[in-house]
């Protein structure tokens, strides 16, 4: 298990982790929050595989 400390907002914290999607790089960490576990399930499903761009296009794309 690999543990950072970072400040990460309370609001962030507050929203339900089966709500969020997270994806990480050598120096990024990405976290996409959505209405539903449905809507959350469908991007991993739908982007495995994609990178970080891509993900943010298709992200953009689908959940404006």
């Amino acid at each position: 298990m690999y543990c950072f400390q970072i400040d990460i907002p309370q609001e962030l914290c507050d929203i339900d982790d089966e709500l969020k999607a997270i994806y990480h790089s050598k120096d990024t960490v990405c976290i996409w929050v959505f209405k539903t576990r449905a809507e959350r399930n469908k991007f991993v499903d739908d982007t495995v595989g994609m990178s970080k761009a891509e993900r943010e296009d298709y992200f953009s794309k689908n959940n404006s």
